[in-house]
């Protein structure tokens, strides 16, 4: 087993005490600075004197001291996916975080891959954060988020596809996904629609719902047009498997779940000589760049997410007033973008 390296003889840790010192402050002060406490009135001078001494002796506070005296933490602990994380995704964690920086909370981002649903719990518990949002991917049971509320969370949060009972839930309904590319497909009177389905397990809690929003959407057409489901690897020998067995399937059209499939499952056909869009249209996922620079430019469904509070507001607000009704908002915001390719 390696070992850390020990620390020379005469390092010292410097102490709050070191800090008032040279600040010729209290160390009373120094807690009321260096931990942001506005309810203490403190001139600019002292707090930037403080500061100052703090930086020249490399001093930061100690986290876990601090919320023992407060008897909680400003930790908020979200937990990494194990699914692959999207533009969107990741898009909407630097925001979450940056937004939560700035309302003074410590945020940790803790990968739990190869822990099940109860272990990933028992280790977010042992930090004792103040607030937990938990992606899709991890199976949150009520008991686990007993064992979260009992350990100091004020508010537990899941993020995906549907609610979690005994948490707040952040709905993205990816079956609004599908629907608006089936949709556009069936506009531009297309009628026999092909959906890539991954072939990425991870992917499964997207592409399924994004098939049963396509279903949905042919269904409430009232025309006679038809979905068939395509498994699809992302490699592009198995692109090219199904490119030269494309016309014997007989679609007009394609959604291939997202940007990244569809310029994959685009290039192949064009290689087998099927023409985009006048024998097949094709309609991604998530508006990447890259698709617009494609020929011809690739249609795409553009997602958002979105709230009528910004999110790390509402983390706040729960976290300061714990108890209350369990809240679901649904967050993603979908719409067809239309271009050369369908």
């Amino acid at each position: 087993m390696s070992q850390l390296p020990e620390a020379p003889a005469d390092t010292s840790v410097p102490t709050s005490a070191d800090v008032a010192r040279l600040a010729g402050v209290s160390r009373a002060t120094v807690s009321y600075v260096l931990n942001n406490n506005s309810t203490v009135r403190i001139s600019e001078p002292t707090r930037r004197r403080v500061r100052e001494a703090a930086s020249d002796l490399g001093y930061v506070p100690h986290a876990a001291a601090r919320s023992l005296r407060a008897g909680h933490t400003r930790m908020v602990l979200l937990a990494a996916a194990h699914v692959p994380a999207g533009p969107l995704h990741q898009r909407f964690y630097q925001d979450l975080q940056t937004d939560l920086r700035r309302l003074d909370y410590t945020v940790v981002q803790y990968g739990s891959v190869g822990l099940d649903a109860d272990e990933a719990v028992r280790a977010w518990a042992e930090l004792r954060p103040v607030a937990v949002v938990s992606p899709g991917g991890i199976t949150l049971t009520p008991q686990g988020i007993g064992v979260l509320t009992r350990s100091g969370a004020k508010a537990v949060i899941t993020l995906g596809p549907q609610p979690v009972d005994g948490a707040h839930a952040l709905v993205m309904d990816q079956r609004q996904v599908g629907g608006c590319a089936a949709t556009h497909l069936l506009s531009r009177g297309r009628r026999r629609i092909g959906v890539v389905m991954p072939q990425d397990p991870g992917l499964a809690v997207f592409s399924e719902p994004r098939l049963a929003g396509a279903l949905r959407a042919v269904e409430e057409s009232g025309t006679d047009a038809r979905i068939q489901p395509l498994p699809l690897r992302y490699e592009e020998e198995s692109a090219g498997e199904l490119a030269e067995r494309w016309r014997t399937l007989g679609l007009d059209a394609v959604f291939a779940y997202n940007d990244e499939y569809a310029m994959l499952l685009m290039r192949a056909l064009q290689d087998a000589g099927v023409q985009v869009p006048s024998e097949t249209a094709v309609i991604g996922a998530d508006d990447l760049m890259l698709g617009r620079l494609l020929r011809p430019r690739l249609s795409s469904v553009r997602m958002e997410l979105a709230t009528a509070q910004p999110l790390a507001e509402m983390i706040d607000r729960l976290v300061q007033h714990p108890g209350g009704a369990r809240e679901r908002h649904d967050l993603l915001r979908a719409r067809s973008v239309p271009r050369d390719s369908s």
